[in-house]
Order: structure tokens, then C-alpha cells, then sequence
């Protein structure tokens, strides 16, 4: 039965990332600012936002996902799931080429990978994490070039855009 709220997916990814760890916050306050960004996108971008970590992150699985939140959302979170690597370099090259070829209802994945890299640098930058914002800068080109659809949700990465040009003094 699936259950496709905004709710029942905080739930389950709360319930699925148990004692994570978000730095000092716990995994759910990554979540939060994700959805809080997904907000204009509707409902299911919001789904999609609180579940894009579950598979790479826990135990939880493609089938899981798709059994209790759609097929839509479960192809979604199969496509935010990094493929295997040796290291973040191998495993982002593949994440990126699969999201490059993304088209149809499956963009809403990336709007929701815009959402998590635009948190995630805006945490780098509120918590003094100069070495990822460092990374996240020099992926940056590519992980664009591979996720940016013109039209599709430029606030998000316009103001990443902004915040990955300088190191705030």
C-alpha cells in the first residue's frame, strides 16, 4: 500500500536513519532543510526529499521505497542513490552521467538533488566547513552540467550558483 505524504515519508526516513547524524544534528535536520527548499515544488518533491538518502544511506531498499511511496518516488530515490565506487570521485562520475540522461517525470529527482546540494552548501557555510565547500565547488561544474534544466527550479540554483562563487569572508 503505498502512502505518499509528506508525512509518511519523514516518518519512515526517521524511523530508517535511527541515530544518523546530520555533524552535530540529527539526520532529520538535513531532511527538513531539504523539503523546507522543496516547499514551491509540491508534494511529491517533498516525498522524494525526505527518502533521497534512505537507500544510500540505511538499510532500506528500491523495493521498499516503491512498495510504500510509488513508483515515481522509488525511481527517484534510485536515481539520487550514488552508484558503487572506490572513492566519492568514481561514485559521483556515475551519480551524474545517469542524472544527465534524466527525462520525463524523473526530472522531479532533480530538483530534489538541486534541494540537497543547495542545504548541504548552505551548511558548509553556516558551520565553517571550508574542506566540502571546497568539494562541492569543484564538482560543481559538472554536477550542473549533468542536473541543471533551464526553467525547471532556478531559485534553487541560482542562489547555489551564488554561494559557491566565494568563500564568505
Amino acid at each position: 500500500m503505498t502512502t505518499s505524504t509528506p508525512e509518511a515519508a519523514r516518518a519512515y526516513a526517521i524511523e530508517m536513519h535511527g541515530d544518523q547524524k546530520y555533524g552535530v544534528h540529527p539526520y532529520v535536520h538535513h531532511l527538513d532543510a531539504v523539503v523546507a527548499l522543496l516547499q514551491p515544488y509540491g508534494m511529491q518533491a517533498q516525498v522524494v526529499g525526505y527518502l533521497h538518502d534512505v537507500v544510500e544511506d540505511t538499510g532500506a531498499t528500491v523495493s521498499q521505497v516503491q512498495e510504500r511511496f510509488g513508483d515515481l518516488v522509488a525511481r527517484c530515490v534510485s536515481l539520487l542513490t550514488d552508484a558503487p565506487g572506490a572513492n566519492r570521485k568514481e561514485r559521483k562520475a556515475k551519480t551524474y552521467a545517469a542524472l544527465a540522461l534524466v527525462t520525463g517525470d524523473e526530472e522531479l529527482a532533480l530538483v530534489v538533488k538541486a534541494a540537497d546540494r543547495l542545504a548541504n552548501v548552505r551548511a558548509c557555510v553556516a558551520d565553517g566547513h571550508r574542506a566540502l565547500w571546497d568539494t562541492y565547488r569543484g564538482e560543481h561544474a559538472t554536477f550542473r552540467a549533468a542536473a541543471f534544466r533551464p526553467g525547471q527550479c532556478d531559485p534553487l540554483w541560482a542562489e547555489l550558483d551564488g554561494l559557491l562563487l566565494t568563500w564568505p569572508a
